[in-house]
């Protein structure tokens, strides 16, 4: 995030208790452009997302939400004896993302987001834009999941064994209040053994806005099955196949990806390609 956007602050009830949701807003001046949703990945937060969010904003001439999900960043952390079940991820699609939403006065019905989620959040975007089709404008998922593969499990493996015996749990904590809320909670999740055959495939066929799947060639987390499997069920689908990239685009390949996501939102009438350099750039694969 730039140094000038500061985090706010938003209460309300879910499940029965309060949570307190981190959010940054980019560009909200522009109160007739379109606006973005970003939605983190599985170890992600607000401050996570580094400079991209406000980059593609930037770019595209959008407002832009960012915002950390229970349990990350400086929003309410996960109680330590809490488990996330295995529909943890309906649950931010189906109650959160609506309760924010509303909470911040955003009129969906009016005011459409397009969706741009990165893996966890990825399948986050899909799940609240089938589930919700009349109130989303489109979405661009980066290296999302719609099942569980093998080279999920040992990566997330890895990432275990990495967080016990290396830096990493110090590193995570300079993005997250608590960091053994946001690991734990993902983590024991991906490796309890009925998440195993967790799938969204038939539900995302819901889905009837645009869509632009994105996913590197060298993706630690996923193969290219992922998006190729969207696009089997969601016709309208766009993918996006990148070399030399890893699980995270928006790190990994910057400039294209923004390339790609101004032209996508060109081509489906939320921006006018001349108000942007990136607009009239290819997709390509």
């Amino acid at each position: 995030m730039g140094a000038s956007v500061v985090s706010e602050f938003i209460d309300f009830d879910w499940r029965g208790r309060s949570v307190r949701i981190e959010h940054q807003w980019l560009a909200r001046e522009r109160r007739d452009a379109p606006l973005i949703v970003f939605l983190h990945e599985g170890l992600g937060s607000v401050a996570m997302w580094r400079d991209f969010p406000q980059a593609l904003c930037d770019a595209t001439g959008c407002r832009g939400l960012v915002y950390s999900r229970p349990g990350y960043g400086r929003s309410t952390p996960r109680a330590p004896e809490e488990l996330w079940d295995l529909d943890f991820m309906h649950r931010q699609a189906h109650e959160v993302l609506p309760a924010l939403l509303q909470a911040l006065d955003i009129d969906t019905s009016r005011d459409k987001p397009w969706l741009f989620g990165h893996s966890d959040g990825g399948s986050i975007a899909l799940l609240h834009a089938a589930r919700f089709p009349d109130r989303v404008a489109g979405s661009i998922v980066l290296a999302p999941h719609i099942l569980v593969e093998d080279v999920s499990v040992t990566s997330i493996e890895k990432a275990r064994t990495a967080y016990r015996e290396t830096d990493l749990r110090a590193r995570l904590a300079r993005y997250h209040d608590d960091p053994d809320s946001a690991f734990w909670g993902w983590n024991r999740i991906w490796l309890h053994p009925p998440f195993r055959h967790w799938t969204i495939e038939a539900e995302i066929a819901a889905i009837r806005g645009p869509l632009l799947a994105v996913q590197g060639l060298d993706d630690e987390y996923g193969t290219l099955e992922q998006i190729r499997g969207i696009a089997r069920r969601v016709p309208q689908t766009e993918l996006l196949e990148l070399p030399d990239c890893g699980h995270s685009p928006h790190r990994d390949q910057p400039q294209r990806l923004i390339a790609a996501t101004t032209s996508f939102l060109a081509r489906h009438g939320a921006i006018t390609a001349r108000d942007t350099p990136y607009a009239g750039s290819p997709l390509g694969r």
